[in-house]
C-alpha cells in the first residue's frame, strides 16, 4: 500500500511540475490583463443592500429581537426621501428603507411591492467623480446631475437599474 501511495504522489507531482510553467505563462501574459478595462477609479467592497419596508418597526424588531443582530437608530434622509435604519452584518449591513413622505421613491416602490423586498445594492469606489465621469462616457445613466450625501455623510451616486441589468446600483465614495 505504501508502495502505490508513493507512486500517486509521485504522478501528482510530476502533473504539477508540468502543469507549473504553463500557469506561469497564462499569468505573465497579457492575456488576463486585456479582459479588465483599465480605469481611473476602481471599485471597492459591498457596502449594504438596501430592503425597502413597509413596516419599519417590525423590521427593526426582526432583525434585532428575533435574529440578534445590532441594529441602528433611525435616521431621516429628507433629501433622498427616506428614513434609514443599518443592520450590522459583519462584513456588510443591510439598509432598511421605509418612505419619508408621499413623493418618496420608497413609497412608490412599495406601492409595486406591497411587503417590500430588495431595493438596492451599495458598493464603494476609491473617486466617486472619476467613476461618474467614466460611467457616462460608456452610457450608463446616472440618476443624478452631482452626488448626494448619503446616509454615511459620504457622496453617493445612483445608476440606472435598465443599464444594470435590472439592478439598481448604488456608488459610495470610500
Amino acid at each position: 500500500m505504501a508502495a502505490s501511495l508513493g507512486r500517486a504522489a509521485a504522478g501528482l507531482l510530476t502533473r504539477l511540475q508540468t502543469s507549473a510553467p504553463t500557469l506561469r505563462t497564462l499569468l505573465s501574459s497579457n492575456s488576463f490583463s486585456q479582459n479588465v478595462p483599465s480605469c481611473l477609479w476602481k471599485l471597492g467592497r459591498l457596502n449594504h443592500v438596501a430592503i425597502a419596508v413597509p413596516d419599519l418597526e417590525k423590521a427593526q424588531s426582526l432583525y434585532k429581537d428575533v435574529l440578534g443582530a445590532q441594529v441602528s437608530e433611525t435616521v431621516a434622509l429628507p433629501e433622498h426621501g427616506v428614513y434609514t435604519v443599518f443592520v450590522e452584518l459583519g462584513n456588510t449591513k443591510l439598509e432598511l428603507l421605509h418612505p419619508l413622505g408621499e413623493k418618496s421613491p420608497i413609497a412608490s416602490f412599495l406601492q409595486k411591492n406591497k411587503t417590500g423586498g430588495m431595493h438596492h445594492i451599495c458598493i464603494e469606489v476609491d473617486d466617486i467623480k472619476a467613476a461618474m465621469a467614466e460611467l457616462k462616457k460608456k452610457k450608463i445613466r446616472i440618476l443624478s446631475e452631482e452626488p448626494k450625501i448619503g446616509a454615511h455623510g459620504k457622496p453617493v451616486i445612483f445608476l440606472h437599474p435598465k443599464d444594470c441589468h435590472g439592478v439598481l446600483v448604488e456608488l459610495e465614495q470610500a
